[in-house]
């Protein structure tokens, strides 16, 4: 399974609570719904929609999980709707219990095992593993170098400050540039795979 990371991000690199103001205010983050502004049906929900075709599972960090088991069950009725509440879900947390995990077929990674079991994941036979938002997730995997392609929807707005994706532990990774989509609201779709370092 390729490990797909699809995330909604600022000028300045953040993710943010991209979807609400309450999604995730820590730090006293203050600009939650900020992609609002800039989603563009056509290509940045097209680009949402084209990760989703070859997914055969999700994986979240707690937080970005709860926020959706909390918003998705009670959007049934349209087909992507129906695909999110239907698809296959793990949530890496080492609060959650097998008993908290109500959005339908959720099943849970406890934190302490979770490189072990996801490298497993990401052997498997099968189709993508996406991956987003879940910031904290995400730093690991990068740093694990278990990212097979990042789909940034860049967008025109810097926020001075907030969760990044992005690893701080001085290491250089390198990404080819596989496409990029420019939206009419400014949006760049970039799609980035893992490059060999020359």
């Amino acid at each position: 399974m390729r490990v797909v990371v699809s995330e909604f991000i600022s000028l300045d690199g953040v993710v943010q609570a991209p979807g609400g103001p309450q999604e995730d205010t820590d730090g006293g983050f203050a600009h939650g719904g900020w992609s609002h502004p800039f989603f563009d049906p056509e290509v940045v929900g097209g680009a949402v929609g084209e990760a989703m075709e070859g997914t055969e599972a999700l994986l979240f960090g707690r937080r970005t999980w709860q926020t959706m088991a909390a918003a998705w069950p009670e959007r049934g009725g349209d087909p992507f709707a129906d695909r999110m509440n239907t698809i296959r879900k793990y949530v890496v947390s080492g609060t959650l219990a097998d008993t908290d995990l109500d959005w339908a077929n959720t099943t849970l990674i406890p934190a302490g095992q979770a490189l072990t079991l996801l490298r497993e994941l990401r052997a498997a036979d099968g189709g993508d593993l996406l991956v987003m938002g879940s910031p904290t997730l995400v730093r690991t995997l990068l740093a694990e170098d278990m990212v097979d392609e990042l789909r940034l929807m860049v967008m025109p707005v810097l926020l001075g400050g907030g969760k990044t994706i992005f690893p701080a532990d001085g290491a250089r990774r390198a990404f080819e540039l596989v496409s990029t989509t420019t939206a009419k609201t400014g949006v760049n779709v970039c799609v980035y795979r893992p490059a060999a370092e020359s």
